[in-house]
């Protein structure tokens, strides 16, 4: 049985003729004749008494009519869903990001595409970047914004490189400057009272390291805090934090200024599972991404570049 048959089946019911019946759906007479004398055959069953005076229903066309009618209707609904997402007026996009990158670019990110396409539902995961790997390949997520570098596995995805981006020191712009000049050291950050990340993050973790090579032993003052609190903390004058660069986006609260030392960078890649091909609403948000990560790129200048340009300043792998 194919949808075909089944719409030449229904429309001789409905009709009682096949003449009206090939007419109603632009089919020569014969065509449809072989259409429904094939769907008996496979069936078994006579399914129309024919006579000059039309054709009726047998009891076994009778019994498959509404059967017919349920396969077209679920056929039919089935279009319209996929035309819909395809369209992108439904759908489902899962994104994962770690939690700097989520108080960043994916909140410039969701934001644009939630206002070109409001009906797509969105899920957002925040994890670190080896987390987040892992829920790609478990299926949990469609896309996510990680942080990579030489020692990232990435056999089983496909990972497209986005940005290249700084580390700076930030400090309440209430305060005054840290350093009168373009850069600081580490000798002089080591000095000032440091708002620590949680010892879970990468980004505190290379810290640590480069101040223990530098034989340096920086001033903690508050330690253990997450990203949002961090910067609320400097903030309000309560120490200085070493951070990505691009979390300075609408906080006007807070003033940077690069590393004198080779500068730690970053690299933030879009990845997504390297067997599926994505659904049109997970390529719509792949180009989003893709966008607002090049007009933060121009935004913010030196600190933040496409990845794939050259750094001003030669750098360091540091945090994901």
């Amino acid at each position: 049985m194919n949808l075909e048959q089944m719409r030449s089946f229904v429309a001789v019911a409905q009709l009682r003729s096949f003449t009206r019946a090939a007419e109603h759906l632009h089919l020569a007479q014969p065509s449809l004749s072989r259409q429904i004398s094939t769907l008996e055959n496979d069936l078994g069953a006579e399914l129309f008494h024919r006579s000059r005076g039309g054709s009726t229903l047998t009891f076994a066309g009778e019994s498959l009519l509404p059967m017919a009618r349920r396969m077209l209707a679920d056929a039919d609904s089935i279009r319209r869903d996929l035309a819909e997402i395809a369209g992108l007026r439904r759908g489902r996009v899962r994104l994962g990001a770690t939690p700097t990158l989520c108080i960043s670019l994916v909140a410039e990110v969701l934001s644009a595409f939630r206002a070109a396409h409001p009906a797509i539902e969105l899920q957002v995961s925040e994890h670190g970047s080896r987390r987040l790997l892992e829920e790609l390949a478990g299926g949990e997520l469609d896309l996510a914004l990680i942080t990579t570098s030489a020692a990232t596995s990435t056999e089983h995805f496909t990972v497209t490189p986005l940005l290249v981006e700084e580390l700076v020191l930030i400090s309440s712009r209430s305060a005054e400057p840290v350093t009168t000049h373009p850069t600081v050291d580490l000798v002089d950050i080591a000095r000032l009272p440091q708002i620590a990340l949680h010892s879970t993050y990468d980004l505190r973790i290379a810290t640590d390291a480069a101040f223990e090579a530098a034989g340096l032993h920086p001033h903690t003052v508050i330690e253990g805090v997450e990203m949002d609190a961090a910067l609320r903390f400097v903030e309000r004058g309560m120490g200085v934090a070493i951070v990505p660069a691009m979390v300075l986006i609408d906080r006007p609260g807070l003033q940077s200024v690069r590393l004198t030392e080779q500068p730690f960078t970053r690299t933030i890649s879009v990845a997504r599972p390297a067997d599926l091909s994505p659904t049109a609403a997970v390529r719509v948000m792949q180009r989003t991404i893709t966008d607002t990560a090049t007009a933060l790129a121009e935004q913010t200048g030196a600190t933040l570049q496409l990845a794939g340009e050259a750094p001003q300043a030669g750098g360091r792998s540091a945090a994901q």
